[in-house]
């Protein structure tokens, strides 16, 4: 049988269109034409015998009579029923099969039924869907990242002066080029609300241009140039995100970012001396701070610790007036109560600290009778002088004890007399 169908589909089959289905007999082939087309008649009248011959009830291959006994060539309703059924059967089997696809990792597949959209699969793997005619399928990659560029192409040298120059607040053009960063985030809408081209990233384009437009505009140059470029670019993300939102455009924005911004070539040269101007006057100014920041904080430790000195002294002169206060009423009460015993305390206190800081002796006179006065202090001041560095220590005992006699006066009662001269009170 499969011989059968491998000569039928044979194009190289010796016997092709030769072989009469009846007797068996062989007629001569026919000389080919080389130069006129093929008989496409007799071709579709051998396939037809041969499709017979493969399905037919009776003898098999075509040499031999029918039940009835005649001729075998004709042709059996039959067998070529049977063979129709056949090829639609392997036509239908193609033809569904031609349905199943694979949805690769990050992917999303959007589902059409007659060019209306029924569904979206999300999942990765391998999927079907009614074939084609009926159902279609597109293929949305949504890990992908996707850039545009805004001011120039493939390279910040190829500039392109229509998206690029710009109008600043206060009225000065800047020349910008920045790059916009974007996946995917609704691929039914990424597919079916982008009506601006065949290119889909057109509709991200215009909308980053168009709010790049928008934030300059509302900044100055000095914002754009050099101050705030990170707040520009983070400003024009969002409404970026804004505008493609509104649109339904099904985009997510990553990132924006400013590759280069500068004023244009024809005045660059006054804004770089003017920038290095504005440089110098920073620079003094951070000097100058920096020198006010050494020397106010020194000025003020300073101020701080004279204030706290004289609060010190404020408060140390108050307690002692206190004390004073409070030492003096209660003498004054204890001399209230007993004034004599009170007066003669105080005088003996106050002779005990006058005569604790002099070196002159009072002695009263009244009692006569002779006093042996002993120079302590003399003899403290040269125990001092020999025992200090450089100094030269006694001989011997006989000399200290007689220059400690010579010290001592002859006649004590001379002493007394002169100390009659001053009496003590």
């Amino acid at each position: 049988m499969w011989n059968n169908v491998r000569n039928i589909f044979s194009l190289n089959d010796p016997g092709w269109g030769n072989k009469q289905g009846g007797n068996g007999s062989d007629r001569p082939p026919p000389r080919p034409d080389p130069d006129g087309p093929p008989d496409l008649d007799e071709i579709w009248r051998d396939f037809n015998r041969r499709l017979n011959g493969l399905f037919s009830k009776g003898r098999g291959g075509g040499d031999g009579g029918g039940p009835r006994g005649g001729r075998g060539d004709g042709p059996s309703a039959k067998g070529a029923a049977m063979g129709a059924a056949v090829l639609v059967l392997a036509a239908l089997l193609l033809w569904l099969g031609s349905g199943f696809y694979i949805i690769q990792e990050g992917q999303s597949s959007i589902v059409l039924r007659f060019g209306q959209y029924v569904k979206q699969i999300d999942r990765a793997g391998f999927t079907w869907r009614l074939p084609y005619p009926i159902e279609t399928n597109e293929i949305v990659d949504r890990q992908r990242l996707r850039t545009v560029e805004i001011g120039y192409r493939n390279g910040v040298r190829n500039k392109n002066p229509r998206e690029a120059l710009m109008l600043t607040q206060d009225q000065s053009i800047v020349d910008m080029q920045f790059a916009v960063q974007y996946r995917v985030g609704n691929p039914k809408d990424y597919l079916f609300n982008n009506n601006l081209g065949p290119v889909p990233e057109e509709i991200a384009r215009q909308a980053a241009e168009t709010a790049m437009r928008e934030v300059v505009g509302r900044s100055t140059i000095d914002q754009v140039l050099y101050e705030e470029k990170d707040i520009v670019a983070r400003k024009a993300r969002d409404l970026i995100q804004s505008l493609l939102d509104r649109y339904g455009a099904g985009v997510t924005i990553i990132d924006v970012t400013i590759q280069q911004v500068q004023p244009p070539e024809q005045v660059q040269a006054a804004f770089e001396d003017a920038n290095k101007a504005a440089q110098d006057r920073q620079r003094l100014i951070n000097e100058g701070q920096a020198y006010a920041n050494d020397v106010i904080p020194k000025a003020g430790g300073a101020a701080a610790r004279v204030s706290q000195e004289a609060d010190g002294y404020r408060q140390r002169i108050i307690a002692a007036a206190t004390g004073d206060a409070s030492r003096f009423k209660q003498v004054l009460t204890e001399y209230s109560k007993a004034p004599k015993v009170t007066r003669d305390r105080m005088y003996l206190e106050t002779m005990q600290q006058v005569f604790s800081n002099v070196s002159k002796l009072y002695v009263e006179s009244k009692s006569g009778g002779n006093l042996l006065y002993l120079p302590l202090d003399k003899l403290m001041q040269r125990s001092d002088a020999t025992a200090a560095p450089g100094g030269q220590e006694t001989s011997g005992g006989a000399q200290s004890s007689s220059s400690a006699a010579s010290s001592v006066p002859a006649d004590p009662r001379a002493d007394l007399s002169r100390n009659r001269e001053r009496p003590v009170r």
